[in-house]
């Protein structure tokens, strides 16, 4: 049983989900590629989400670099290895598909680590933001280049507080 709330973030609305245990499945931008329907988020309740809410507003407000909310990431063996790889990138900093590729093991896969990107269900918490491509150009996000060209110049600082 899910349960889910909709807070609003500088990058636009967050629609967070929750599995039955309070853990998060998902962290979804508005018309973000790959977002499930809406009738699989469950019923809507914000109380699950209180620590997630704290915690994006203080990564917003410039006071928070890293998450501990407990996430539960239904995805493929791969998927998952991919996405804690991303936890591991530190905020402000970048790397390529292909460096993540490597990190894994897997120096022919950056085009599978892309694609487990962009698959990615819990943006900004697990951040997909920071895989570039092999030059440094931005290239695909799930919720927009506009959105991540935004949150990777706010970790650079070169944007102020997003609050």
């Amino acid at each position: 049983m899910r349960t889910h709330t909709t807070i609003d973030s500088p990058t636009g609305p967050l629609t967070l989900v929750a599995d039955e245990n309070g853990a998060l499945t998902g962290v979804y931008m508005e018309n973000q590629r790959h977002r499930p329907p809406q009738e699989t988020f469950g019923h809507p309740d914000p109380e699950p989400f209180a620590e997630a809410v704290a915690q994006l507003r203080e990564y917003f407000a410039g006071e928070r670099r890293e998450f501990t909310v407990p996430l539960a990431l239904d995805g493929t063996p791969f998927q998952r290895t991919v996405w804690q790889a991303l936890c591991e990138i530190p905020y402000g900093e970048t790397v390529s598909y292909g460096q993540l590729a490597e990190r894994l093991g897997k120096p022919n896969a950056s085009r599978a680590v892309g694609l487990a990107n962009g698959k990615n269900p819990v943006s900004i918490i697990v951040p997909c933001h920071r895989v570039v491509g092999a030059n440094g150009s931005l290239t695909g996000y799930g919720g927009g280049l506009g959105r991540k060209r935004q949150l990777l110049d706010f970790e650079r600082g070169v944007l102020p507080v997003l609050v």
